[in-house]
């Protein structure tokens, strides 16, 4: 049976490797990414919002019309 301690230390030893030949953004790019984000969750959230209350009221409009 294999040793699960080995087996481990295998496994952190190639994850640390691969890390270092990773390429990690700048503070800089890093900032521009979360701000670009954040302002996309934003518009998705007033696009969905906006979405959201228009087919509700074209729905409460049908229905107020189909009850009467």
């Amino acid at each position: 049976m294999k040793n699960p301690f080995q087996s481990t230390r295998i496994f952190v030893g190639e994850m640390v490797g691969e890390l270092q030949k990773a390429s990690w953004p700048t503070r800089t790019e890093l900032r521009d990414s979360t701000i670009v984000v954040i302002l996309a969750s934003l518009l998705l959230g007033l696009f969905t919002s906006i979405s959201d209350f228009s087919l509700y009221q074209v729905v409460d409009l049908f229905t107020s019309l189909v009850s009467r």
